[in-house]
């Protein structure tokens, strides 16, 4: 039994020990189910409708059924939210997503190489058919809770990380959904928060399905719409909307000088090389802008929205975009990321070709994040054709050409608290 079904068994014992019946259930194709594993498919949405169903008929069921799960039985507990079971009461996601195309396997357009891996060893169909939609199609849509919010009416409490790859998917559920789904999002990596840092313990989880599969008035929901742990260590929050109320957008220039600033200096143009490689580039493949030292502490509680003014030498190519906290002894951490294949500009159902040598603006979004960046530390944005292998090193060879200064490329980070020292006032 490896960590994640361990702790599936875990949590299914304590909530029987308290008066649930729990049933741990693998998808068709997986685990020692027969079959042919197709991830979030038709029938595999049909098979779980089926099952929340058939639960609720047994003798010993109130009718009333939740269901949880982590990663991958996350998203299965949101589509089969939008499936609408009549039986099912309330899920509670963990490390779930919005999108699979875009969250999972298609990042920003750009195949991501992380998911290769798990494809081989779980669902190795999927390296074909998966190739074979590299437009956001049909194929995609259904297997998306994002295409299907306005059936996503079931109390949901999403379980989410800040380290965690899919943050991104949670943040848009609840942001598309506010008044049905609560959000708790703690420093966690990608899998049950048991264990980690800030662990909230099966109390939460108790709780709710207390609320409402038991149907006790009593048990309490979360104190606030969002709870969300201040990352690396400064303590939990509660906010009622995210980003949270009084949040504001402070846009910095990327200089020619390599300085990120609200005035950036003279128009200028900077180029690196594309790296085709399955490795993480070297400097040359690679332009970095930092801030200077910050006066006081400044917490990014969002998005970061990246406006890159560039061209390719190639009929296409990648953007990466990677922010940094950079300690005075020059420790970077890498707060969050964002990537868009060039094509894929004007979205992902269709690519409109690129021209060599013209100049186009690429509009990105990194994941959300909430993260205190302390005092004398420094913001550092690199812009990049990779960031293997959470994407694939797939751009054609040739160079990409910034525009900087004014006019030029800019990074828009959502702040709580803003620092006039620096100029950072909207």
């Amino acid at each position: 039994m490896g960590p994640v079904e361990s702790a599936t068994a875990s949590a299914a014992a304590y909530f029987v020990e308290r008066g649930y019946a729990a049933a741990i259930c693998n998808a068709r194709g997986s685990g020692d189910s027969p079959g042919r594993l197709d991830p979030f498919s038709a029938q595999e949405q049909r098979d779980n409708y089926d099952l929340i169903e058939w639960l609720a008929a047994r003798p010993w069921s109130t009718g009333r059924i939740g269901q949880t799960g982590v990663s991958y039985g996350g998203h299965a507990s949101l589509l089969v939210a939008v499936n609408k079971p009549p039986h099912l009461a309330a899920v509670i996601p963990v490390d779930g997503i919005s999108d699979w195309y875009e969250n999972t396997i298609y990042r920003g357009g750009i195949y991501s190489a992380r998911i290769r891996d798990w494809q081989r060893a779980v669902a190795p169909d999927t390296l074909t058919t998966y190739a074979q939609h590299p437009l956001y199609d049909d194929f995609w849509r259904e297997r998306s809770v994002k295409s299907r919010y306005a059936d996503l009416d079931v109390p949901v409490l999403e379980i989410a990380g800040w380290y965690d790859r899919y943050r991104g998917g949670m943040v848009e559920n609840f942001q598309a959904r506010p008044h049905n789904v609560w959000l708790v999002a703690g420093p966690w990596v990608h899998g049950w928060p048991a264990g980690q840092p800030a662990d909230i313990g099966n109390g939460a989880y108790l709780a709710w399905w207390d609320r409402w599969l038991a149907r006790r008035p009593g048990a309490p929901l979360p104190a606030a719409k969002v709870t969300s742990y201040e990352a690396p260590g400064t303590g939990w929050r509660q906010f009622t909307t995210w980003p949270p109320s009084g949040a504001r957008r402070v846009r910095l220039g990327l200089g020619a000088d390599g300085v990120l600033s609200p005035d950036p200096g003279a128009a200028a143009t900077r180029t690196f090389e594309v790296n085709t490689q399955p490795v993480a580039g070297g400097p040359g493949q690679r332009l970095a802008f930092q801030t200077g030292p910050l006066p006081r502490d400044l917490v990014l509680a969002g998005d970061v929205q990246a406006s890159v003014r560039a061209s390719f030498t190639a009929a296409d190519g990648n953007i990466a975009v990677v922010v940094e906290d950079v300690a005075p002894d020059g420790t970077a951490t890498r707060v969050t990321q964002g990537w868009l294949k060039a094509s894929h500009r004007h979205g992902h159902e269709r690519a409109v070709p690129v021209r060599p040598g013209k100049v186009y603006d690429l509009d990105l979004r990194t994941w959300p994040t909430h993260y205190r960046v302390p005092a004398g530390h420094t913001i550092r944005v690199t812009v990049s054709s990779d960031d293997y292998p959470e994407i694939d090193s797939d751009a054609p060879a040739g160079q990409v050409a910034l525009r900087l200064g004014h006019g030029g490329s800019a990074v828009t980070l959502t702040t709580r608290w803003l620092s006039p020292a620096l100029g950072l006032v909207p």
